[in-house]
């Protein structure tokens, strides 16, 4: 009875248990077996991912000055209302592939050493020492699945994947839009012009989305690290179909620096281009609306990435980073496009960051740069920051300042840098004794040096006073140049004066008006047995069957029983290889008492009068159109100064001369050293054998000691030298080719056609040509932003300075470098001297408080309340200006 009264509860206790879903049974059993598998993989999930997934949105050439974020409004709807926006955003080398390296290194340029675009871009300098240690790599070491999409490095080949990738789709060499080649993990894969299969921006978005998906698919506990570098808005501007109707009246690009022109207060580039033509001013119209048009493509792949995040759940643990490699300039100062300036339009980028505990709708004043995107990666990742990296990670930046209770409403500002470097070019070449030099000693270009020196009187005579070295010409484009005084005229000079000051005027004015030169007649005969004595630099054998191998250093002639030389310089190069045996013309003299050469070329005419004396008339035949006269000036046949067409024509055939002898010099040093390989031994009859076999041996392990000191370093060198000059030689021979005249002197110019872009809008206003930069245009820049003080101060390679305070000054119209006094400058410039030598984030980053003020408060007079007075440090603690300074 007892057992019985106990198993009607127990029974019915169990029935309440099944009813409840406590004890498994039939179908009860899988839902409770369910349940645990997702609250286990939710748990994994939290323990295991807990590292957030990092996308970063690069573009390319994308300004934030000239308005083009105003087309991105989905963009600037996702990540500036979900996230926060830094205001003082920079790129401190405004060019693709410096900054592009920068931005995988963490580094400045010059401790990466990628000064160009083509200089140890992509070079194998770069992929032995830098490569291996960019971001991806830490990244991929430490467990994410990182994968590149896009535009990656100018010189990229496409013949290797770089370390540190899972996946990668990288665009072979410089930005397109149609007919490029991807290098997809190692396999090249070539697009054509159809824009459902080829658009790259299209192509960069759904490739990534499709990886992200797949990799969440297949490994759901790894975190993903995604690049999506666009192409977009750099050249050529192709946009999507369905947006080249846009924009139709796009005039952001027009702000108060627009075509402010001339700049003589500015650097050399700046002073030498000058305003731009109307022609140009209708291009910048058309070019601000293509590029704002590809920025649309991108805009559609921002959403999409988003879209996608949400879909997988994945948006609040992700970090979505959208920023430029540097800016653009479009008709500032008068420069038609272009970037590599150290002014705001080119150095400051777009930056936007959303993500885990970032606020949204902020706005960050802070100093931000490219080379702080590779430490704020891995201290997304929770990888420890390598302490080479000039930059410093941001996350702290992005934590909210609100006070944790009401008694921290005064907490102390953050500590962040308020100055950074911005360094373009190549370094200055270092003499013997460790000192830098200059490309230039005086700040004016170098036209303006060439007038100035113009005007004094030793250079306006033909090299007739004793001891003149260089003379004044003026060319037939109305260009004044200096040429050296060499070789007869610099002999004869000093000996002949008062010959030959009586016709001076006479001859001068007969070669610039007619097309013959009438002089006194000279006693000129050409001897040879004499040579030897006039060849200073080699010793040269001569014999009656001597016949001319080498080109001649110099040109022998007979004055007055005095022996004088005509040295032929390197800038004459011989047109064609022609040899002429001296013995030939020796016994051709003996008949005509005349005697010529011809060096490959370069023939000296002498024709004699019956008295046997030359007439000034000989001149050295250095062109089929010019020769070189007896008193070393040039003359032409007299089309060369009335054809302008005729006068381009014959400069590129001489350049293109001058460029063929070069490859044949070399090619001849070639052989030339192959022979001194293979020189045969001389018959050695007499010498006994042990003597032989010593020799032998010594030779042996002479040459093996010569292998040894040939590094493959050296070769290497040598072969990317001649890879540059041969990729230089072909873009001068297809300029020639096209009739190609668009140059001006120590300027990177470019043409533009009908033809250039192969999209809607087209361009129908004709072929015109811009100069606008320049390869050689090395400058440091020191810009500082802090509570009182908003400057550039730079220094180019050329000793120019330049200063702008931008809190009065904000586009950079005027140059106040005149307002600062010696301690300023002195103080600015070793500033900038610790930053252009800096190492690592300690040495980059000289942080300043929150609300702590910099030691320049004598650069600019600001009204704010009195302080306590510190007394300056004196002149002569701060020593003399530095050297190399130009005021």
């Amino acid at each position: 009875m007892a057992g019985r009264g106990l198993s009607a509860p127990l029974s019915l206790l169990f029935l309440l248990l099944l009813l409840v879903g406590i004890l498994p049974t039939g179908h009860g059993s899988s839902y409770i077996s369910g349940y645990r598998l997702r609250s286990r993989l939710q748990r994994d999930r939290h323990i295991r991912n807990i590292r957030p997934n990092i996308i970063l949105i690069l573009t390319d050439d994308q300004d934030i000055e000239l308005g083009s974020m105003q087309a991105m409004n989905k963009t600037r709807h996702i990540m500036e209302k979900g996230g926060t926006h830094f205001s003082n955003a920079f790129s401190t080398t405004p060019m693709c592939c410096p900054s592009r390296s920068s931005i995988l290194t963490g580094k400045y340029v010059h401790n990466h050493h990628t000064y160009t675009n083509n200089e140890n871009c992509s070079s194998p300098s770069w992929q032995a020492h830098h490569e291996p240690h960019t971001f991806a790599v830490h990244l991929n070491n430490s467990g994410y699945r990182t994968a590149f999409f896009g535009k990656y490095l100018n010189e990229y080949n496409g013949s290797y994947v770089p370390p540190g990738w899972k996946e990668w789709v990288a665009l072979v060499k410089n930005s397109r839009f149609y007919n490029y080649t991807l290098c997809r993990n190692g396999v090249r894969e070539k697009h054509s012009s159809n824009y459902q299969k080829d658009y790259l921006t299209d192509i960069i978005t759904n490739d990534s989305i499709n990886y992200f998906r797949m990799s969440k698919r297949m490994y759901p506990h790894r975190p993903v690290m995604m690049v999506l570098s666009h192409v977009a808005p750099h050249g050529p501007e192709d946009s999507a179909p369905q947006y080249s109707t846009t924009f139709p009246n796009a005039s952001q690009h027009i702000t108060p620096s627009y075509n402010y022109a001339p700049n003589p207060d500015k650097h050399w580039i700046l002073r030498y281009t000058g305003a731009m033509k109307p022609v140009h001013m209708q291009f910048t119209n058309m070019l601000q609306r293509r590029r704002m048009q590809t920025l649309l493509s991108v805009d559609d792949s921002v959403e999409k990435v988003y879209n996608m995040l949400v879909e997988t759940g994945e948006l609040d643990n992700t970090y979505i980073i959208y920023s430029s490699d540097h800016g653009y300039h479009i008709g500032q100062f008068g420069l038609v496009k272009g970037k590599s300036m150290p002014y705001e339009f080119d150095i400051r980028v777009p930056f936007y960051i959303r993500g885990p505990n970032v606020e949204p709708g902020a706005t960050n004043p802070h100093i931000v740069l490219n080379i702080d995107l590779a430490p704020t990666l891995l201290e997304m990742a929770g990888v420890d920051i390598p302490s080479d990296m000039d930059g410093k990670s941001i996350l702290k930046l992005l934590d909210t300042e609100k006070p944790v209770n009401r008694f921290q409403l005064n907490r102390k500002g953050k500590t962040w840098r308020d100055s950074f470097l911005v360094e373009r070019g190549k370094p200055p070449h270092k003499r013997a004794d460790g000192k830098e030099v200059s490309q230039e000693e005086n700040f004016l270009p170098k036209y303006q040096r060439v007038k100035d020196l113009c005007q004094r009187a030793e250079y306006q005579t033909s090299c007739q006073q004793p001891g003149q070295k260089w003379q004044c010409v003026e060319d037939p484009t109305g260009k004044l140049r200096l040429y050296k005084c060499k070789g007869m005229a610099s002999l004869y000079a000093p000996r002949m004066q008062a010959l030959m000051a009586s016709g001076a005027s006479q001859l001068h004015s007969s070669t610039s008006n007619s097309d013959s030169c009438i002089c006194s007649p000279l006693d000129l005969k050409t001897t040879v047995l004499k040579r030897k004595r006039l060849l200073t630099k080699k010793k040269m054998k001569t014999s009656k069957t001597m016949s001319r191998n080498r080109w001649a250093r110099s040109v022998p002639f007979e004055l007055d029983g005095d022996l004088y030389a005509v040295d032929i310089d390197e800038g004459f190069q011989p047109l064609r290889s022609r040899n002429t045996s001296w013995a030939r013309d020796r016994r051709r003299g003996a008949e005509n008492e005349e005697e010529s050469e011809e060096f490959s070329g370069m023939e000296v005419t002498a024709k004699p009068t019956t008295s046997h004396q030359l007439t000034p008339s000989a001149a050295l035949k250095v062109t089929y159109r010019c020769s070189i006269l007896m008193n070393d000036t040039v003359k032409c046949d007299g089309g060369l100064y009335k054809s302008l067409q005729a006068w381009k024509d014959h400069k590129l055939h001489i350049e293109h001369e001058i460029e063929t002898l070069q490859t044949k010099i070399k090619n001849l040093r070639d052989v030339k050293g192959h022979l001194k390989k293979v020189r045969p031994e001389e018959c050695q009859c007499n010498v006994p054998s042990y003597i032989l076999k010593s020799k032998e041996a010594f030779m042996f392990n002479v040459g093996r000691i010569h292998s040894l000191r040939m590094p493959s370093k050296q070769k290497s060198e040598w072969l990317e030298k001649e890879q540059k000059r041969r990729k230089k030689l072909r873009k001068f021979l297809k300029r020639l080719q096209n009739n190609d005249t668009c140059s001006m002197p120590g300027l990177t110019c470019f043409t533009h056609d009908n033809h250039h872009w192969q999209t809607a809008p087209f361009w129908t206003m004709g072929p015109f040509c811009a100069c606008t930069s320049a390869n050689n245009n090395t400058y440091w820049c020191l810009r500082t932003i802090n509570d009182t003080h908003n400057f550039l101060f730079c220094e180019f390679a050329t000793g120019f300075l330049e200063y702008f305070d931008l809190n009065t000054d904000p586009y950079q119209l005027i140059n106040a470098v005149s307002t600062l006094d010696r301690n300023a400058l002195n103080s600015l410039h070793q500033q900038l001297m610790d930053l252009r030598g800096c190492k690592g984030h300690k040495q980059c980053n000289q942080e300043k408080g929150g609300k702590e003020r910099n030691y320049f408060s004598e650069y600019r007079p600001v009204h704010r309340r009195k302080r306590p007075k510190v007394k300056k440090p004196s002149s002569k603690s701060l020593g003399q200006i530095w050297e190399g300074w130009v005021g």
